[in-house]
């Protein structure tokens, strides 16, 4: 990864909450509600598209009734982070 293609998912603070709370293991909705501090519309948006771009996955189940979703980071997604992290820290580095 160069300083000019960081992919689109580092590009917005959310998406980098979002994908950082989720290497710790599967969250929920409300988890990762917690983790950001966002509205739920934004998180919806940036979930979606962090699923969309495979860097994360979502799992639908129905908990006693009530429809439960959960996330957690692809091994693609975890494969990204650590590309990013290492160009921040050769930034860093110079």
């Amino acid at each position: 990864m160069q300083i000019y293609d960081i992919p689109e998912a580092f590009s917005l603070s959310i998406r980098l909450k979002l994908i950082s709370g989720l290497t710790g293991g599967e969250k929920t909705f409300t988890e990762l509600k917690n983790i950001t501090k966002a509205t739920d519309g934004n998180i919806s948006v940036q979930l979606s598209k962090l699923e969309e771009w495979g860097y994360i996955k979502s799992d639908k189940r129905i908990c006693e009734k009530r429809p439960k979703t959960s996330y957690k980071i692809t091994d693609f997604g975890i494969q990204q982070l650590k590309e990013y992290v290492d160009l921040l820290e050769s930034i860093l580095n110079q």
